[in-house]
């Protein structure tokens, strides 16, 4: 099996690039930067960590909806449309989290910007799959590429908020929404560049068969990663504060999480390349364990520093791993249902990851409860990856 897309793109990587900046405002703006603003907003509107863990499932929510939209919303608009209108859902999502301190009003923009990601994140991660296809030596390095895009919205949000918010006082988490807004508005205006290497609609090619069995033990273990990992980009930053650390601390931690999911493609493009099976997804899974363990051993600026780069390296390398799984083992065609199915599973993990981890924070009364059952979870997860087998490479496997 080696397909290829319709139009190949003169500079392939670029091109991955530009379509990254989606998954740059829909995951690591929207989603991630709430991490970041979470503290000033508990304070100024009077929440619980349940009602904070609210906000991400109505989030997450909102992006399983999406999952589940993407395959209908892509024959509709074709792949490249997916991307554009889901990043544009999220960047209004994001002007109306700044327009109001209403409860109802910030769970809807928090639905509606999940809902966005998760088109432009299907969508895109599809384009980056078949536009990786050029290059058959760096496939995976040029995948790994689009999963970039996260870490840049991590590392401008974490370089900006902590310093405005401080600079702000408190009661000034709106204004941080509304300056996130226009920066991701602006990264909106680039993806036309990208259009001349994915005018091809997705229509194109007739809907083939996937069937969940063969890969029901990778899909169990992306459902654990999505509820494990979201208690650590939630809670970590009030980890950090309640740690001593302040402004100039929680920007290094958080940057450090976008520094080492940058460098993903280049530690991790090698093995994603030779593996067919479950065992990179084990891996990343294990790494990501470590890095979620690590803070409740110590909470000295080098022990945080260092769990911020771990994870950082792996969690977005897991979605990578997914991503390779299915180029692997299924057919050109079955890509944006495979992947749509794989995005519904980890959907439904991060929906109901962070109420529950919430839940138990607010019963325990400590964070480290949130943190040992992330860990817990990504371990299992660990453990359900490493049962995938290779599959046969036939569009219905």
């Amino acid at each position: 099996m080696t397909p290829r897309p319709a139009q190949a793109p003169h500079h392939p990587a670029l091109v991955i690039l530009i379509l990254s900046l989606g998954g740059a405002v829909g995951l690591g703006i929207c989603r991630f930067a709430y991490a970041l603003v979470l503290p000033d907003m508990r304070a100024d509107l009077g929440w619980n960590y349940a009602e904070a863990g609210f906000m991400n499932t109505v989030n997450a929510a909102g992006y399983l909806a999406g999952a589940m939209a993407a395959s209908a919303a892509i024959r509709r608009i074709g792949l490249f449309g997916a991307v554009v209108w889901g990043t544009l859902i999220c960047v209004a999502a994001l002007f109306a989290s700044g327009g109001s301190g209403n409860f109802v009003v910030l769970s809807a923009a928090r639905a509606l910007a999940g809902f966005g990601a998760a088109l432009a994140f299907v969508g895109g991660g599809t384009l980056a799959a078949r536009i990786a296809q050029v290059d058959a030596r760096r496939s995976s390095l040029l995948l790994g590429l689009f999963y970039t895009g996260p870490s840049t919205g991590i590392m401008v949000s974490g370089l900006l908020t902590p310093a405005l918010l401080e600079r702000l006082g408190p009661g000034s988490w709106w204004i941080i929404w509304l300056v996130l807004a226009a920066i991701s508005a602006a990264a909106c205006a680039l993806l036309p560049f990208a259009r001349t290497a994915t005018a091809q609609p997705a229509a194109d090619a007739p809907a083939s068969a996937v069937r969940m069995a063969p890969f029901l033990p990778i899909l169990t273990s992306y459902f654990l990663f999505g509820a494990g990992y979201i208690a650590y980009m939630t809670f970590m930053i009030a980890w950090v504060r309640d740690a001593g650390g302040g402004a100039l601390a929680q920007s290094v931690f958080w940057c450090l999480i976008g520094v080492g999911a940058f460098a993903s493609p280049w530690t991790w493009s090698g093995m994603l390349g030779r593996v067919r099976s479950g065992r990179g997804t084990a891996l990343l899974n294990a790494v990501t364990v470590i890095g979620a363990v690590l803070p409740l051993i110590d909470t000295s600026p080098l022990m945080l520093g260092l769990s911020a780069m771990v994870f950082g390296n792996a969690f977005f390398a897991v979605v990578t791993s997914t991503t390779a799984f299915i180029r692997h083992n299924f057919a050109f065609e079955a890509w944006p249902k495979a992947i749509a199915i794989m995005t519904i599973a980890f959907s439904i993990g991060q929906t109901l990851g962070p109420v529950l981890i919430g839940a138990i924070t607010d019963a325990v009364g400590s964070l480290s409860a949130a943190l040992m059952v992330s860990a817990a979870m990504l371990g299992a997860g660990v453990i359900a990856a490493a049962f995938q087998r290779a599959l046969r490479s036939d569009p219905a496997v």
